[in-house]
Parts: C-alpha cells; sequence; structure tokens
C-alpha cells in the first residue's frame, strides 16, 4: 500500500519511543494495529464492491452489445419465416389429404349383397 523501508519503520518506532514514552508504547502499538487492520478491511471491501459494479456493468453492455447484432436478427427473422412456411405447408398438405379421402370415400361405392335374391 505504501512504500515504506525497513530504515523508515525504524525511524517511526524511534520517534513514537521518544513522544510516547515506553510505559504506553504497547497499547498505543496495538491501538494503532487495530486501526491499520479496520483500514486495510475496509479498503478491501471498497475495492471488491468496486470490482463487481466494474464487471456487472461490463456484462450489461456485452449483453447490449450481443442483443443488437443485425446478422443474429436477420438469422432469427429468417427461422420465424421458415417455421410459419414450413406449418403453411403442413396444414394445406393435411388438407390435401382428408379431401382426398373424403372424395375417395364419396366415389366409391359399396355393395352389399343381398341375401334375399339367393
Amino acid at each position: 500500500m505504501f512504500d515504506i523501508g525497513f530504515w523508515e519503520v525504524i525511524f517511526i518506532m524511534i520517534i513514537t519511543l521518544l513522544v510516547v514514552g515506553p510505559e504506553r508504547l504497547p497499547k498505543v502499538a496495538r491501538t494503532a494495529g487495530l486501526w491499520v487492520g479496520k483500514i486495510r478491511g475496509f479498503v478491501t471491501s471498497v475495492k471488491a464492491d468496486i470490482d463487481r459494479e466494474l464487471a456487472s456493468e461490463e456484462l450489461k453492455r456485452t449483453l447490449t452489445k450481443q442483443a443488437s447484432v443485425p446478422e443474429l436478427e436477420e438469422i432469427i427473422e429468417q427461422t420465424r419465416s421458415s417455421l410459419s412456411l414450413d406449418n403453411t405447408l403442413k396444414t394445406d398438405k393435411s388438407a390435401d389429404a382428408d379431401k382426398a379421402v373424403t372424395d375417395s370415400s364419396k366415389s366409391v361405392t359399396h355393395e352389399v349383397p343381398d341375401a334375399n335374391k339367393s
């Protein structure tokens, strides 16, 4: 996070020892450690939130870009028209087949032998 070297840390410790004194130095070090830990946790949380927001924005842009692809819309339209044409042809064929069955049944006369004639 910060670029602090070994000698800078030693210098800060000596100044802190002179200002605070040896009696209160352990308590001040503990308190400083807790605050540094809290700050690190906060920074990590903020970074994670920012990363999630950026990822969701990127995903939204990608989905918008993919949804507006003209080639894809053209393929979908061709498929719809093909399916509607196939359904129309199937409907016409089944209607023609039903008509042919009806016509053939009308033209065929069934002669039933008369049992009384023999």
